[in-house]
């Protein structure tokens, strides 16, 4: 298998772990009547993040060649290096110098039906990674050599739909993988992207966030309320599939969806108990990009993409799994 390419975004992760919003905002509003003050013992992690780096990073875990195309500083380098230096030998790690993001995710994880994260930003250069970027004779090849190349976080990069467009030109042999991220404040340029380049993207793959925002775009409006059920997402996935002409990925905290816009596919979600949430939309593309590429169809594909990304949430380590490990879920499963 030649390399996988992803791009563009690098990000230095600082995950705090709390319990329900309530306490959490009860202790701010004591703190702040008093003025201020530290809230402790809050377990807190600092890990490499950013869509793409946690797809890359994925990607090795399951085995696969990467080429990380990315941005960041010296420190961010001298992370990164570090961060695949297991996996040397199969992923090319190419860092524009410039500053990479930075992100706080506030993770709450004791309410039993509705555990969710929510991060703070600063997309840094991130916001301007475009085709200059990934233009040299060496990048070209590399492209042009893919089997897959995944365009990812395009929400935060100013550039991305020329990154989009550029890149799967020049990737002819690939399949054509975007994952937008939250695309909430830019959903109509989102919705503009997808037309320009729907001709040559093969997968779009959405959470029920980014869902919900391209069908307010599309002029649908909400596609999948607070509370639904497995024809919803189903649902949800023809119909932006169809509009968008470009078959449609959908995971969610109840399962996953695929669709072309004709045909459909559901496959529940493999209930555990949560202990890592930021980042598991990207091993969830990781999975998904891996079963593309080893010709599963559609409902074996999202058997595979749950089970890998139920293995990493239950980890509080936020450590993505490895195949042998994947395949020992399904085997115990019995799928």
């Amino acid at each position: 298998m030649n390399s996988i390419v992803v791009m563009p975004d690098f990000f230095l992760d600082r995950i705090i772990r709390l319990t329900s919003k309530e306490e959490f905002f009860n202790v701010l509003a004591e703190k702040a009547r008093f003025g201020g003050g530290s809230i402790r013992d809050i377990p807190t992690k600092d890990i490499k993040g950013g869509n793409a780096v946690n797809i890359a990073y994925s990607l090795a875990r399951l085995g696969a060649n990467v080429a990380l195309f990315t941005v960041g500083d010296e420190i961010a380098s001298a992370v990164l290096h570090q961060t695949f230096l297991e996996f040397r030998n199969i992923v090319d790690l190419f860092i524009v110098p410039g500053n990479h993001g930075r992100t706080t995710s506030l993770e709450f994880l004791s309410q039993e039906d509705i555990k969710f994260n929510l991060m703070v930003s600063d997309v840094g250069d991130n916001a301007d990674f475009g085709p200059e970027k990934v233009n040299s004779e060496e990048h070209l090849k590399i492209l042009g050599n893919a089997d897959a190349t995944i365009v990812a976080n395009w929400g935060s990069n100013l550039k991305g739909t020329q990154l989009a467009e550029y890149v799967f030109e020049n990737s002819s042999k690939a399949l054509h993988f975007i994952d937008p991220a939250d695309v909430e404040s830019r959903r109509e340029d989102f919705q503009k992207c997808l037309e320009s380049i729907s001709n040559i993207t093969d997968v779009l793959s959405i959470n029920e966030n980014e869902c919900n925002s391209l069908g307010k775009a599309i002029g649908l409006g909400t596609l999948i309320p607070e509370h639904y059920d497995p024809e919803i997402v189903k649902g949800a996935a023809k119909t932006i599939a169809d509009n968008v002409r470009i078959s449609t990925d959908l995971h969610t905290r109840k399962g996953s969806a695929w669709s072309n816009g004709k045909e459909a596919e559901f496959v529940h979600s493999i209930r555990v108990e949560a202990k890592t949430l930021t980042g598991a939309g990207d091993v969830w593309d990781a999975a998904d990009v891996i079963g593309y590429m080893s010709g599963l169809d559609a409902k074996e594909r999202l058997i595979f993409s749950n089970a890998s990304v139920s293995l990493y949430v239950r980890n509080s380590s936020a450590l993505p799994p490895k195949l042998d490990d994947v395949f020992d879920m399904l085997e115990r499963i019995g799928a």
